[in-house]
């Protein structure tokens, strides 16, 4: 079998005001994500990751936040698309892992359904996806509330035709 692993990573600014989304699901907070899109980092790392392990490149060189094609873009249509050109090379998910790093608000609620979001926006078997959260004790940009990052990881597995 020819298996594959994509690291995925995202960071995007937190700013009063803006909309918090993360794995497909509005997250209440007075704080939200500054992108030119919906600013997704789970969406943007778990597609990252999946391009990267098919060897497709990055979201950046497939959703150029320089188009307005892609502004205000929901970032489940770009991961589909994503997902859509790694099993056009023919490859499909087995497992996806995340973390999210984010100080505030408290994760912990909304994992479930992240996780099912991901799961059916992907077609994919909800055990395959794996969605976690931390603190970072209050160090750094995320600890200090001033942005939010993502690091997913993807395992590929060539189909068999």
């Amino acid at each position: 079998m020819d298996y594959r692993v994509g690291l995925g990573y995202d960071v995007h600014r937190l700013a009063e005001g803006e909309e918090l989304w993360l794995g497909g699901v509005r997250i209440p907070h007075h704080k939200g994500t500054v992108a030119h899109s919906d600013g997704d980092v789970l969406l943007h790392a778990i597609s990252d990751a999946m391009l990267g392990a098919a060897r497709l490149r990055d979201i950046g060189f497939h959703f150029p936040d320089t188009s307005e094609k892609y502004k205000n873009a929901d970032s489940k249509v770009l991961m589909a698309e994503a997902y859509r050109l790694v099993r056009e090379k023919g490859y499909q998910i087995v497992n996806i892992d995340s973390t999210i790093a984010a100080q505030k608000p408290k994760l912990m609620p909304f994992i479930p359904s992240m996780e099912k979001t991901i799961s059916e926006v992907l077609g994919i078997d909800e055990e395959s996806v794996a969605v976690k959260a931390t603190t970072t004790e209050g160090l750094g940009p995320e600890g200090r509330e001033e942005s939010i990052s993502v690091q997913a990881v993807v395992l590929l597995q060539k189909q068999i035709s």
